[in-house]
């Protein structure tokens, strides 16, 4: 069952809006959302909640993530008559929130760990994906709450290990292992060149109906005292690809193949083509989602749906 408008939390009737927020480990996924044949994100969150609520649960994600990508800090929310929110309890002296938490976490292991039929998993191979969701917190949304339209932005973080002797076989999951030293000067001045307001159609895939503009809020390389370069990237919301797209594109230009003009060149002819170079998904995390304070959520939310139309 999906509700699409914000839900309002009231103990006599309607449906109580929950928060949930996540970390998962994207490897072994097709993505969020929901494949049928395939493991998603999604769709193993659903399954288990359909197991504990005894019905359908739809659930609603702040920013989708690509097959092989990773979030420690993902939101969703899904509503829960208040009869059903209250039996989550058993009877025992716990809170609901508590009860669910503990009790999704077990069911989304055993979900996962059950071979998928006709993906040619094995039991063994199934069962090391214990633990790949980790649910942090359930909590009772606040009303207004939606975590896709009520987020102010999102941050990513993107490894990039551009030096033999900063390949570390125990990260190489979550790392890109560069083949050429990059200059993060260049892929600053790059990245500089591209941020606020913009259409990023040059670097998104884009979706029917969908716009493509965005305010890319913050782009930058840092070089840690260990020699890894990590991009950081925050954004009121990121269109299909533009993360990857846009670090693909700066590596060429930290390579030295192309200009640090040539990213807002590229932004700016609005043309998506095969010089629109996707990085790999694995280095890539969904760091965190932020919200305004409580008495704005509704308005961001209604503010964010009349921008996207």
């Amino acid at each position: 069952m999906s509700i699409e408008k914000p839900a309002v939390p009231h103990p006599d009737g309607g449906f109580l809006r929950i928060r949930l927020d996540l970390a998962y480990d994207g490897a072994p996924f097709s993505g969020w959302a929901t494949q049928p044949g395939f493991r998603t994100v999604q769709g193993t969150l659903e399954a288990a909640l359909a197991v504990l609520i005894r019905r359908p649960v739809r659930v609603t994600v702040a920013g989708r993530t690509d097959a092989g990508v990773h979030a420690r800090g993902q939101v969703v929310h899904f509503d829960l008559t208040p009869a059903e929110w209250h039996a989550l309890s058993r009877g025992k002296d716990l809170e609901p929130s508590a009860a669910l938490r503990r009790r999704l976490r077990g069911v989304i292991n055993r979900e996962l760990t059950m071979p998928l039929k006709d993906a040619g998993t094995s039991r063994r191979a199934a069962e090391a994906l214990a633990g790949a969701i980790e649910v942090r917190a359930v909590t009772l949304a606040p009303e207004g709450f939606d975590a896709r339209f009520s987020a102010l932005w999102r941050r990513y973080s993107y490894r990039i290990a551009d030096r033999e002797q900063t390949w570390d076989p125990l990260l190489r999951s979550i790392s890109l292992w560069y083949k050429v030293p990059v200059n993060e000067d260049a892929m600053n001045e790059a990245a500089a060149g591209v941020l606020g307001i913009q259409d990023f159609l040059s670097f998104c895939k884009p979706r029917e109906g969908a716009t493509t503009i965005r305010e890319l809020q913050e782009f930058r390389f840092v070089r840690g005292s260990d020699g890894i370069l990590t991009a950081h990237l925050q954004a009121d919301a990121f269109c299909h690809n533009m993360v990857r797209s846009l670090i693909g594109g700066a590596l060429l230009v930290g390579a030295g193949e192309r200009r640090p003009q040539w990213l807002a060149e590229r932004m700016f002819a609005r043309i998506r083509d095969s010089k629109s170079i996707l990085a790999a998904p694995h280095p890539l995390v969904l760091e965190e989602v932020r919200y305004p304070d409580a008495d704005q959520l509704l308005a961001r939310a209604e503010m964010t749906r009349a921008r996207r139309a």
